[in-house]
């Protein structure tokens, strides 16, 4: 007889929601985690970024406060006090899921668990085992071959979330999500940034019209960045950090700052934790798993970024409860992966769901339609003084198949754009659903009515 119904490695937002749905569904759940409750998302991820996005916001709110007819004075950034704000978010959250934990009666084992048998973890010295095991280890912060990190002038995002002071300068080698949002938050701040990106654009897994519209916002802001340009070596220097990067042409130049923000993506934490010697199949860390999360052994399942495709935790949460429920013989519908929203939360905001045109193109070919509605036409976005746009692409006399979002806030927008997609809608569906007036959700409504051929406003 196995300890458990469930055991779950890892408490990270696939792995704790794994064990939420598993123990309401009557299963007995061990849940092991070395560190805390909540994983990366929760502690050194989404939560805290965004607490830091928040305070970047309200300090721009203060400096351009004049253009309201606020008159304001940003007297400047008291780090000491941004992180009480951040941690207190996050103390709020992490109480709140340790309580849930404890009140759906599952066993918590505190430590580092390693795979040690079919089905068997090895938590300090004692064994556990379950009728199914979930893998739910997690990611760690990458870094480049020969790039040490050194947690004081070569940070990671880890890092960057306890600092205590605004750097004057800084060097963000990698312009995806993370790059994107760390660079936002140092300009909000007032410090001088310059972003360092190997492929052609700024949050190159976008749709290039997100892409180009992020570039020219940051260029706006006095955010400096090169693209098509990598990494060769970093010097410390008296005054912190000296970078020679490479461009396109060959050509090398020296970037000095303060500071090195190491943000080339996240790798899989599987290393020295048993997979492989269980038999597991692998590949370059991360576990191979299918479309229900099994993997080629018996019983055991991924969850997470552990397993190749989007690192976000949204998605991890979902593949927790997919799992559960598969366990429990519910038969759940598999996670359709091109339908999990993605924002990024710099200012302005990137958000989309579907295929981006690119994508679409090479799947649909000449059928592929796009429309773009500048939010130039939506009063709320007028009220909030930010710009961008709505961009559908739609299989002709078909569905709506990718919706992508630039400007502030838009973000929130993404669920009913998820809808859309997912439910397959057509434009001609969308197009008489009445949007609350004003709203920046309006800008959607008035994009299908255009799409449907309706067009109140410009577009494009």
């Amino acid at each position: 007889m196995a300890d458990f119904d469930v055991l779950v490695l890892g408490a990270g937002s696939g792995g704790y929601a794994c064990a939420l749905r598993a123990a309401q569904l009557g299963l007995s759940v061990g849940l092991v985690e070395k560190g805390k409750l909540g994983g990366t998302c929760l502690h050194v991820g989404c939560i805290p970024t965004k607490a830091l996005l928040h305070a970047a916001e309200v300090a721009d709110s203060t400096r351009d406060s004049a253009q309201f007819g606020v008159r304001a004075t940003l007297e400047g950034i008291d780090m000491p006090g941004v992180n009480a704000y951040k941690d207190g978010v996050v103390s709020r959250l992490f109480k709140g899921l340790t309580g849930l934990i404890k009140s759906r009666g599952i066993t918590v084992l505190e430590g580092e668990g390693t795979v040690t048998g079919p089905r068997q973890v090895t938590v300090g010295g004692e064994v556990h085992t379950g009728t199914h095991l979930v893998l739910a280890s997690g990611s760690y912060s990458r870094t480049l071959p020969g790039l040490e990190v050194d947690g004081e002038r070569v940070v990671t995002s880890e890092h960057a979330l306890r600092l205590e002071r605004v750097p004057a300068s800084v060097v963000v080698l990698g312009g995806g999500v993370i790059g994107s949002e760390f660079a936002s938050v140092w300009r909000s701040f007032g410090a001088e940034v310059t972003i360092v990106e190997a492929l052609p654009h700024l949050v190159a897994a976008e749709d290039e019209a997100s892409s180009k519209a992020l570039e020219r916002a940051f260029r706006k802001r006095g955010i400096a960045f090169l693209t098509q340009t990598r990494f060769q070596s970093v010097a410390t220097t008296d005054a912190g950090v000296a970078v020679t990067v490479e461009a396109a042409d060959g050509t090398q130049s020296v970037i000095e700052a303060e500071l090195l923000l190491v943000a080339v993506g996240r790798g899989p934490s599987t290393d020295g934790l048993g997979y492989a010697e269980a038999g597991i199949a692998m590949d370059r860390g991360f576990v191979l798993a299918d479309e229900r999360c099994r993997t080629n052994v018996e019983g055991v399942y991924a969850v997470g970024d552990i397993v190749p495709g989007l690192q976000l935790a949204h998605r991890g949460f979902q593949q927790g409860i997919f799992v559960a429920e598969d366990i429990a013989g519910l038969d759940p519908r598999p996670i359709d992966e091109t339908a999990i929203p993605r924002v990024t939360y710099s200012h302005p905001e990137i958000a989309s769901v579907g295929l981006d045109e690119a994508a679409a193109r090479a799947a649909y070919g000449d059928e592929v339609e796009t429309l773009v509605y500048d939010l130039g036409g939506n009063g709320k976005s007028q009220i909030l003084k930010t710009a961008g746009f709505v961009k559908l692409i739609r299989r002709k006399d078909g569905p709506v198949i990718g919706v992508h979002l630039v400007g502030d806030r838009v973000g929130e927008l993404i669920g009913e754009a998820q809808l859309i997609y997912s439910w397959e809608a057509h434009a001609e569906d969308v197009a008489p659903l009445v949007h609350a007036h004003p709203t920046q959700n309006e800008a959607l409504g008035e994009a299908h009515l255009a799409l449907a051929g309706k067009p109140l406003h410009a577009h494009s």
